[in-house]
């Protein structure tokens, strides 16, 4: 073995002095009109017999160019041809390849809220290569858990079912997320519920993770950061691909792809099937999920218009509870303690007791699960008027309806509104049932934008009205005593209005080459009403109107073809969410969030390496966080906190040893602090006379949000071929090592070192080898180990506390993740 090495090694040497006076030619090819990277476009120099193609970012690389002046020609369908004379010295050469199309070939589409290289804010690309290696049937939060400052985490450990995301610590109702520019949040609670996305990395051609307020957007405020998906760009050619995915807990993904390719050079149409399956890591976390996409879209010499349509199905059994610290201790004292402060039955305290510590579920009813179906339908219509102007226009629906089912184990009648039922001559109080709570809503809309660009100013004014009704209901499913109750009675309704409406203007301007002036202002109106019965029988009536005025300064210079500064400040205004207006406190009425970003950032790049460094200051005024306070019957509430911010510093690289290795890595170091709040608890001790007790804190670190994160890829191509012309890419075997980093995080907002999750290292190894054939045909195997190391780490977690007999009681609540696990993933492409 050590042999061959050797001579391997050996015949590298000799290839590489081979090549000793030979160049790279290396790049990006874009359009010209929307700066909008171009996939697969061809790059050749006909008369050397090079030729390569460029990535889904638009990169290439000519390899082995002799020193001199050659033709260089590039072709991308849609677009007209490049011709270039290029003269290639004693040093590498890089290019921006620009081409103009004549016919709508690209989605302009998603252009109106996105950032580019010119924008000063910091945001880093997910592009469609690095999506299909991490898509093995975990969740976009997955596929993003490496840019950063960004923190992925799994109810059942696993990364498929309930998975969130943090960006900077901002929780997932600060982050604004859309899909070809139309909003995909929950207009109420403002959350994305990716459960309800299953597989969408297999249609999402590229993402774009924004940090801080970002640009102007449609849909929820941007508070933390901003998530913009595009999906299936057009492929030129018919093609069909086949993924499946088995591993550990009894993981299956399946997924079926097609499409036509240009028919009659106008018409194109895709289509994807998925099924997710597995166990979970948790005990009976079970998720069963089911997806499609569908998109059909001609194409005219001046305009695009496309239907899209995507949705799916999941059931998931409920993780949400996590585990209590003593049990995933495994101290049985500690344990019986919590079954009496908590009221556990005998048979849960025999199930808490008997359980495995990291895998405790407190549910072991078969049905307690999340069944909830959701469909989108975009259509897109884009007409490009002249060479400097186009309009894009978009109209939107989503229907969402589902239930989580609950068994609740002696119930009393009267907390659902229902009658006592009489049984020969005794009466019934309580009762065995099974209760659903649902959720159906229709969520719809239109936006637009109008894009200016001549050679010093791109512009851009967006628009943009949505509208939802939700509906919010509970009813029974099963009851062991009904009496004179109608178990499809509903005991509580309540429902929602919310008109959302925004109009913006962007612009950047560039003077001599060097400097970039970027102007963004957005007005915001959001116009909310919800009444009704809740779900613990309180009554609510909830009206209000808000508009919002977001502005957004930068300025960038560019020192030279490699480096560059830039400077922004920007306002971000977010409204409370459904909790924080019908959980508050009578007489109590939370006010919107208002968040001062300022970013300051360097970035220098070379042929080898890119590096980049991003200094942020969001100062948030009335921030929403958690006190510790409750409201009328017992539930947690958010409070506005006058002061609180976040500051870090965010370090990126990237460094390409030689064709065969590369690294990326990313860290974050960061202070996050609220200055001044009452942390508030109940005691109980006389039950009757409940006491409220406050205590200052000072300077105190914000829940949830680690002081130092990083994040690492290093890809070792082990062995490669050159690319041919005859088939769709290069013959590879790739090892790749992906690590992440979480610091330290407290459970709430009291710095107590004794409610914190601790910081965790965790590794994960693939190995892809990749065979192409003919022309466009590649097979591909991915082997995945996650948590290669077999690290025992909770990703997430929550507490709540209160005193008792003149002890303050905390309790904390963890969710464990899988140790070492397996996937093994089959890729065929036609």
């Amino acid at each position: 073995m050590f042999k061959r090495f050797c001579i391997a090694a050996l015949a590298m040497m000799s290839a590489l002095h081979a090549y000793a006076q030979n160049f790279s030619l290396h790049g990006k090819v874009v359009n010209d009109f929307t700066d909008e990277a171009l996939p697969h476009a061809v790059i050749y120099i006909q008369q050397l017999n090079l030729s390569t193609t460029s990535d889904e970012l638009g990169n290439f690389k000519l390899s082995n160019v002799p020193p001199g002046e050659h033709l260089l020609e590039v072709k991308f369908v849609g677009h007209d041809a490049l011709q270039k004379h290029v003269n290639i010295t004693n040093r590498d050469l890089h290019l921006v390849l620009r081409l103009t199309g004549h016919t709508m070939r690209k989605q302009v589409i998603v252009q109106g809220t996105r950032a580019n290289s010119s924008t000063p804010i910091a945001y880093a690309e997910v592009g469609k290569e690095e999506i299909q290696r991490l898509n093995n049937g975990q969740d976009i939060p997955y596929i993003l858990r490496f840019t950063p400052s960004l923190v992925a985490t799994s109810d059942a450990g696993t990364g498929i079912g309930y998975t969130g995301l943090w960006i900077r610590g901002s929780d997932p109702s600060r982050i604004n997320v859309t899909v070809n520019d139309i909003p995909i949040n929950d207009p109420e609670s403002q959350q994305v519920f990716w459960v309800n996305m299953p597989d969408f990395g297999s249609s999402a051609d590229g993402i774009q993770v924004q940090r801080g307020v970002g640009t102007s957007t449609n849909g929820a405020a941007s508070l933390g950061g901003t998530i913009k998906l595009g999906t299936t760009n057009i492929k030129p050619n018919a093609y069909a691909e086949l993924s499946n995915t088995y591993g550990s807990f009894n993981t299956l993904k399946n997924t079926v792809m097609a499409g036509t390719g240009l028919i009659d050079e106008r018409y194109t149409f895709d289509m994807r099937l998925s099924n997710i399956s597995s166990d979970g890591f948790i005990d009976r976390a079970s998720a069963r999920m089911k997806s499609f996409y569908a998109s059909g879209a001609r194409y005219g010499e001046s305009s695009v218009l496309k239907l899209t349509v995507f949705g799916g199905n999941e059931r998931t059994y409920q993780s949400w509870d996590g585990v209590p610290v003593s049990r995933l201790l495994g101290n049985r004292d500690s344990m019986m303690t919590y079954a009496s402060y908590e009221w556990l039955s005998d048979e849960e305290l025999e199930h808490l007791l008997n359980s495995n510590s990291r895998t405790y579920n407190k549910h072991t009813y078969k049905n307690e699960v999340d069944d909830y179906t959701q469909t989108h339908y975009q259509l897109h219509y884009s007409k490009h008027f002249t060479d400097k102007l186009t309009l894009n226009l978009a109209g939107h629906y989503t229907r969402g309806r589902g239930y989580f089912e609950q068994f609740k184990k002696q119930a009393k009648y009267a907390n659902y509104g229902l009658e006592n039922v009489i049984v020969g001559t005794d009466t019934l109080t309580r009762t065995d049932l099974v209760r659903r709570r649902w959720l159906s809503n229709h969520f719809y809309g239109t936006v637009g934008s109008l894009m200016f660009k001549n050679k010093n100013l791109n512009a851009v004014l967006g628009w943009a009205y949505n509208q939802y009704d939700g509906e919010h209901y509970g009813d029974f499913a099963w009851m062991q005593y009904a009496g004179n109750n109608f178990i499809d009675d509903r005991y509580y309704q309540g429902n929602s209005l919310k008109k959302d409406g925004n109009i913006y203007a962007r612009a950047l301007y560039s003077i001599a080459d060097k400097w970039d002036v970027y102007g963004d202002v957005q007005v915001r109106n959001v116009n909310y009403t919800t009444s009704g019965i809740d779900n613990d029988l309180r009554s609510y009536d909830v009206k209000d109107n808000l508009t919002f005025f977001n502005p957004k300064v930068g300025l960038t210079w560019r020192r030279n073809t490699q480096e560059k500064w830039y400077a922004s400040f920007a306002v971000g205004n977010k409204e409370p969410n459904r909790n924080d207006y019908i959980d508050a406190m009578a007489g109590v009425v939370p006010v919107h969030e208002t968040l001062y970003d300022t970013e300051v950032g360097y970035q220098r790049w070379g042929k080898n390496y890119c590096i980049s460094v991003n200094f942020y200051n969001m100062q948030y005024n009335n921030q929403l966080v958690l006190t510790g306070d409750l409201n009328d019957v017992g539930a947690a509430i958010r409070m506005n906190v006058k002061d609180s911010y976040r500051r870090g510093i965010e370090l990126e690289g990237g460094l390409r040893f030689n064709e065969a290795l590369e690294w990326n890595a990313n860290v974050t170091l960061s202070s996050n602090k609220i200055k001044a709040f009452d942390h508030i608890l109940y005691d109980y001790t006389d039950y009757e006379n409940t006491v409220v007790v406050r205590k200052n804190y000072t300077n105190t670190d914000i829940a949830f949000s680690p002081s130092v994160l990083a994040g690492s890829q290093i890809l070792w191509h082990v062995w490669q071929n050159r690319e041919n012309e005859n088939t769709s890419g290069k013959h590879r075997l790739t090892l790749a090592l992906l690590s992440k980093y979480v610091g330290k995080q407290y459970l709430d907002n009291t710095s107590n070192d004794d409610l914190t999750i601790d910081a965790y290292f965790i590794n994960d190894v693939q190995l892809i080898y990749s065979l192409p054939y003919r022309k466009q045909g590649l097979m591909s195997l991915v082997v995945t180990c996650n948590n290669v190391l077999d690290t025992k780490y909770s990703s997430n977690g929550y507490t709540y506390g209160y005193i008792i007999d003149g002890r303050t009681i905390h309790q904390p609540f963890y969710f464990p993740q899988a140790g070492r696990n397996l996937l093994v993933s089959l890729i065929m492409r036609f």
